[in-house]
């Protein structure tokens, strides 16, 4: 099933190096529309949580870590078939595999610093929305 909401949240390594403004605007210009934005911080065990889907993945303790290493900016995006196609905006984790435009080619460092995050289902969407914005039936 096909939605018009997706979730995204803007990783430490992008915040840290002042790029929020960069990103925001770029997912405006590619026709997204804000329902929610805040900028926040994962304690140790929100991040273990958020990312639990990940916990058997040797990579797993490492992207704890990140993720809690500094402030995030979460958001709720609306746009028809808005899950695919921010996936298609955000670019491949690999930013040297990221293709041209994409705010993962733009801004990220590494695969395990890549800038962002964008939901990979409609159903993990409506997870990751209701995680990071509880109060979400708003939306």
């Amino acid at each position: 099933m096909k939605t018009n909401q997706t979730f995204t949240l803007i990783k430490p390594d992008a915040v840290g190096n002042g790029h929020i403004g960069p990103i925001l605007n770029k997912i405006a210009e590619a026709g997204f529309t804000f329902k929610a934005l805040k900028m926040t911080r994962l304690t140790q065990s929100a991040a273990e949580a958020f990312y639990a889907v990940h916990s058997e993945r040797p990579f797993f303790n490492e992207l704890v870590s990140f993720m809690a290493s500094g402030p995030i900016v979460a958001a709720v995006l609306m746009k028809d078939n808005a899950v695919d196609d921010f996936r298609a905006l955000i670019g491949a984790t690999n930013p040297e595999a990221a293709a041209a435009g994409t705010i993962r080619k733009s801004f990220a460092t590494s695969v395990g610093e890549n800038a962002i995050h964008g939901s990979d289902s409609n159903e993990n969407a409506a997870i990751e929305i209701a995680f990071h914005f509880p109060e979400s039936e708003q939306f």
